[in-house]
């Protein structure tokens, strides 16, 4: 069953952010991964919404976790996290 990531953070310091995307978008990729959502001017309808939105589909809840606790994932992870703040990282399942 696919899952995804439902993403969202601030960015606090976009010199160090802005090397994190080239570096993690492959190995999403690898896991089966896909971004399908990527947004800094997304609209709040309800609540707060932080200065990144994205959504990363992939084909199993299995697969996601695989790709977060890679180890080169781990280690370029460092970026995103030295760089933003208020950040919420959900793994949900899709409809079968």
């Amino acid at each position: 069953m696919r899952s995804y990531y439902i993403i969202s953070y601030d960015i606090e310091d976009m010199e160090t952010f802005q090397q994190y995307p080239p570096q993690a978008i492959p190995l999403i990729n690898e896991f089966g991964g896909e971004v399908l959502v990527s947004d800094t001017e997304a609209y709040a309808v309800e609540g707060k919404a932080r200065q990144m939105n994205a959504i990363v589909a992939f084909p199993s809840k299995e697969a996601a976790l695989a790709c977060y606790n890679d180890p080169r994932y781990r280690e370029v992870m460092k970026l995103r996290i030295k760089s933003t703040t208020n950040r919420c990282l959900i793994l949900a399942k899709g409809f079968s």
